[in-house]
Parts: C-alpha cells; sequence; structure tokens
C-alpha cells in the first residue's frame, strides 16, 4: 500500500474547507511570513506525513516542512512532530485540513498498533477490513500497516468473498468456489457460520476461509479438523477484550473492522509564529 496521497482527493479536500476563499486569512497581510509546530496532546503512532505536506504544497509549494519522526514511530504526549515555515496565509489556512488527515490517520495507525500488540506471541496475524472512510480507505489501510497489521482486501477487485447470498445465488459452497475459480485468479476466500458449512468448505478448497461469529470453543474445533490446512480467519464481534484468546485458538488471520472504524481522532493543535 502506497504512502502518497493522491494529489485530487487533496485539492478535493481544500475545495470543501475553502470554497471561493478563505475571507479570515484576509485579516493577514499577504506577504507575512510565520512558523508553526504541530504537537501531539497524547501518546500516539504518526502516521499521514505526506497527506499532511501535501496540503501546504497545494496551498504554496514554497512552504518548508521538517519532521522530527517518520510514520510508524511511537511519539509521547506533548511532543513536536513538525516545524513549517511559509506565508502565514497559507498556513493558516491548510491548517485545519492537514490536520485532519494527521489526526484520523495516526488515530488509525495507533489502533492498529494497539491490536497487533493484543496478539504478540501467537500466530494469528491481524487484518483490516473495508469499513473506511469514504474517500481515505487507502490511506487509512497505509495507517494499518504503519501500526503493523497487514490489510485484507483493497476493494472487491483484488479478492474474493463469498458470503451467504452469494452462496444461495450459486446453488451451495462448492458451487460458489468452483465458479470464482473459473472466473479469477485472485484470492478465494469463503465466509461459513456453522461447523456444517466449515466442512463444506474445506471439501471445496478455497484459498481461505471466515469463520463467522464463532465462538472461541469453535474456533479451537475448526483449527483441528482443517485438513488439509486452509488458511483460516476469525471474524465478527471481536476487540482488545477478546483477541487475545481468540489468537491463542490458532486460527491464521483475525480481521477487525475497528481499525478503521473506531478510531478517535488524535488532539493534535499547531502553534504559529508569526515573523516580525
Amino acid at each position: 500500500m502506497t504512502n502518497q496521497p493522491n494529489l485530487t482527493d487533496i485539492r478535493h479536500f481544500l475545495e470543501e474547507d475553502i470554497g471561493s476563499g478563505d475571507v479570515t486569512a484576509l485579516l493577514i497581510d499577504e506577504n507575512k511570513t510565520a512558523t508553526a509546530t504541530v504537537i501531539t496532546r497524547e501518546p500516539m503512532v504518526l502516521c499521514g506525513q505526506h497527506w499532511f505536506d501535501a496540503v501546504f504544497k497545494q496551498l504554496n509549494p514554497n512552504i518548508n516542512i521538517q519532521w522530527r519522526y517518520k510514520d510508524g514511530d511511537f511519539v509521547e504526549e506533548n511532543a513536536v512532530l513538525c516545524r513549517l515555515q511559509g506565508n502565514a496565509r497559507n498556513l493558516l489556512t491548510g491548517e485545519r485540513t492537514a490536520l485532519n488527515l494527521l489526526q484520523t490517520l495516526s488515530a488509525t495507525a495507533t489502533q492498529s498498533k494497539a491490536y497487533f500488540n493484543a496478539v504478540a506471541g501467537t500466530h494469528s496475524k491481524v487484518l483490516d477490513t473495508r469499513k473506511t472512510i469514504p474517500g481515505l480507505r487507502k490511506a487509512q489501510k497505509y495507517a494499518v500497516l504503519c501500526g503493523g497489521c497487514l490489510n485484507h482486501r483493497i476493494g472487491l477487485y483484488d479478492a474474493v468473498l463469498i458470503k451467504e447470498n452469494h452462496i444461495i445465488a450459486a446453488g451451495s459452497i462448492a458451487k460458489a468456489i468452483k465458479k470464482a475459480r473459473e472466473q479469477t485468479s485472485v484470492l478465494i476466500e469463503i465466509e461459513v457460520e456453522s461447523m456444517d458449512e466449515l466442512t463444506q468448505a474445506i471439501q471445496a478448497k478455497p484459498d481461505r476461509i471466515m469463520l463467522d461469529n464463532f465462538s472461541v470453543a469453535s474456533l479451537k474445533k475448526a483449527v483441528f479438523i482443517n485438513n488439509p490446512p486452509i488458511k483460516l480467519e476469525a471474524s465478527g464481534d471481536i476487540n482488545l477484550n477478546n483477541i487475545a484468546e481468540i489468537a491463542q485458538t490458532g486460527v491464521d488471520y483475525i480481521s477487525i473492522g475497528a481499525l478503521t472504524k473506531h478510531v478517535n481522532a488524535i488532539n493534535l493543535s499547531m502553534r504559529i509564529e508569526f515573523t516580525v
């Protein structure tokens, strides 16, 4: 997953805020310069430098930004993340959009690090989902990687995920997997909701099986009967309170929607000092 933002997206983000023009920034002399520092008010995993930079570079390519940390670094409370210098109007105009991106992506990375740490020492890897903020999917999935977790499929185009309605339409688990094999070469995964469906799926040999809302006891049984072994993914109602126990069942993957949809934006602030 790339760490480079789509510049068209950045322009749209700025247009949403600026509209016909930043009328408040007109209070400042157009030639006045300033310096600014961005500070985190809580511990965090940093993510989103390139998105932050792109906001200001769109406004003025001469704004200078110097970072003290890199994406993926853990940063303590009250640390200065970066220093900016340039046109004062541009710094103030870009402040909110740039901070919004940085606080959201850092929140995703910080949340992901918490889940990564929760399964440390086990065989299981934590995956994200498609439950992302519209317009920020690739950015959030990059943030997940910064936090140490892994990406599930990016969209509907790069992997097959067969669910209940697909199975009903195809006629059976075996028929759904067979048809998918005939139509594409991407990863094929199927979601099952019972031990009987799991048995059928193992016999049909997909690349991965998602165990939806299985109890811990059922997950252990699924791992035991999974022969020949197919990659198993636990999903559904998993959080920081129970993920360690689920990881200890031996499943290969655990998918967590909360990595991207249950995030609390990091508390960041920008302090600006005008040059005399």
